[in-house]
């Protein structure tokens, strides 16, 4: 043999072991607002098969974190899903205000229904797609927002439709659902996840936390059962899947069908399923996540875990299967139990009156075009007309802004623009900023703060740990069963996954591969 066929042969072989190496399935599972004690915290009473089976036999990261502030799901996820920051996949929350226009741009909102009209970063689903020739890309979550943030452009896409709570897509997507699908929505299937009453569902005395609103600890007699009232007042059955158990059974009991309808994982080419849970995020927002109802729905989530992964690991081979658990951001304590005296912020409140304080200073006007999600959109048309500097209106509005109980921090856009701030707070809301989308002021609250809104006693959207720190765990394939205490950045999940994959890192990936799991 020849020394160029030699090495022709040492290549080939090489690229048969690196193939040989690849999952042929990634399922990657958000759990919404699990907070990185989560799994700790309440592991004595989960089951050998679910939480425990991951964290028992895989790779567990016990400091991991999203280095920015707007830890909010369509942020968190857009980070996941690309292994960039927000000030570089752009995604600053789920709406934001044009400039040029002063209209509302909502992140998935276009003429064929939710889509990844305005993502900008390569998503891991497409980076697989287009390096992977017949790879599946397949994500499922009960919010839309959730599935397109996660998916990006392209694959199979699907979410609970609000309406008829069965599931549903877009024409973004795809022209119409698989009859299997459609059949399963006449038959109102997810229907049967929803029961008449929430009740706990190991002993009362195993449960760590007290508070609880509406889940039954105890039978009632018929005079308690008389006088109860619902916390939570639910709309349609969409809203009782979403702020009870039944929402994650759900999510889950699709993902089975998916796997066996696509055969994801069936040959060599690698193939990825996406899963958010909303439900955990929407209970822990309503009840607290010092409430028995958080608590109780962990370990119903722990069942349905363990069911799920012993049909994934029945279908595909444990060890050609790589499974991936975090979630897309923590959440405070409820604002009336913090250690620390804490309050709601009123963000209508603020608007009105900054644009009281604006038409004071410059005349009467609308000043002020919108407030979401810790940013405050001002009206540039209306600045420029009356030809006022805008970073001195900026700046104004952010030393008038400090005066708010609450707020710990703000921050004009133009400061973010001409300045770099390589640590402290500044340097997280900077992590955040997109010059296109973000407020021309950002506020951050005192920790324990959060904004007034309804169902909300909890929240995420700050940069303090309880919202920043996260789980991260990988089981399966190359994943063998340890714990990390190093500090781990979230931007690191997509490249790592696309190194498993055997294909190039999302394109505005900023994140490096974890070495434990890519290198082993």
């Amino acid at each position: 043999m020849t020394k160029k066929l030699f090495l022709l042969a040492i290549a080939a072989f090489v690229a048969a072991q690196y193939v040989a190496a690849r999952p042929r399935l990634i399922v990657q599972i958000v759990v919404g607002s699990m907070r990185g004690e989560d799994l700790d915290r309440y592991a004595a009473n989960f089951r050998d098969d679910g939480f425990l089976r991951l964290t028992q036999g895989g790779t567990v990261y016990t400091d991991c974190r999203y280095d920015f502030q707007q830890t909010t799901s369509p942020v968190t996820l857009a980070t996941l899903a690309s292994g960039a920051m927000p000030s570089t996949h752009g995604v600053i929350g789920p709406m934001w205000v044009d400039y040029t226009s002063n209209e509302i741009v909502n992140l998935t909102d276009g003429r064929q229904g939710p889509g990844a009209y305005q993502l900008i970063a390569p998503t891991l689903g497409e980076t697989m797609r287009q390096y992977a020739p017949g790879s599946q890309t397949v994500t499922i979550a009960a919010e839309a927002d959730s599935a397109v943030g996660l998916a990006g452009h392209g694959g199979v896409v699907y979410w609970l439709d609000p309406e008829r709570c069965g599931w549903t897509t877009s024409p973004y997507y795809a022209a119409e659902l698989p009859e299997w699908l459609a059949a399963s929505n006449r038959q109102d299937y997810n229907l049967s996840y929803i029961t008449d009453e929430w009740r706990v569902l190991a002993d009362r005395n195993r449960y760590i936390n007290s508070r609880h609103f509406d889940i039954t600890l105890y039978e009632r007699n018929k005079k308690e059962e008389a006088e109860h009232k619902e916390y939570i007042q639910y709309a349609n059955d969409y809203e009782r899947l979403l702020y009870t158990p039944a929402g994650n059974t759900a999510v889950l009991g699709l993902a089975k069908q998916a796997i066996a309808q696509y055969r994801l994982g069936s040959d060599e080419t690698p193939d990825l399923l996406n899963i958010c849970l909303d439900t955990p995020r929407r209970i822990s927002e309503a009840y607290g996540p010092e409430s028995i109802e958080v608590e109780d729905m962990y370990y119903r989530l722990d069942r349905d875990l363990a069911d799920f992964l012993t049909f994934v690991f029945a279908v595909v081979e444990k060890q050609e299967v790589m499974v991936v658990l975090t979630s897309d951001h923590g959440t405070s304590s409820s604002y009336d139990l913090c250690e620390v005296p804490t309050d709601r912020f009123n963000a209508r409140q603020f608007e009105v009156i900054v644009n009281g304080f604006l038409n004071v200073r410059y005349g009467v006007g609308n000043w002020v075009v919108a407030y979401n999600d810790l940013c405050l959109w001002l009206n540039h048309n209306l600045i420029y007309e009356r030809g006022l500097n805008l970073a001195e209106v900026q700046n104004e509005v952010a030393i008038f802004a400090m005066q708010f109980g609450g707020v710990s921090h703000a921050l004009a856009a133009s400061a973010m623009r001409s300045s770099y701030f390589g640590s402290g707070y500044a340097r997280r809301m900077q992590n955040s900023f997109y010059p296109r989308r973000s407020g021309d002021v950002i506020l951050n609250l005192m920790p324990g703060w959060i904004e007034e809104t309804d169902r909300c006693r909890s929240a995420s959207g700050s940069m303090y740990g309880y919202d920043t720190e996260v789980p991260l765990v990988f089981y399966g394939k190359e994943a063998g069963a340890m714990r990390v205490n190093r500090a781990v950045d979230m931007t690191a999940v997509a490249p790592t996954l696309a190194r498993l994959a055997g294909v190039r890192e999302p394109a505005a990936s900023e994140g490096t591969p974890l070495e434990e799991i890519v290198d082993m």
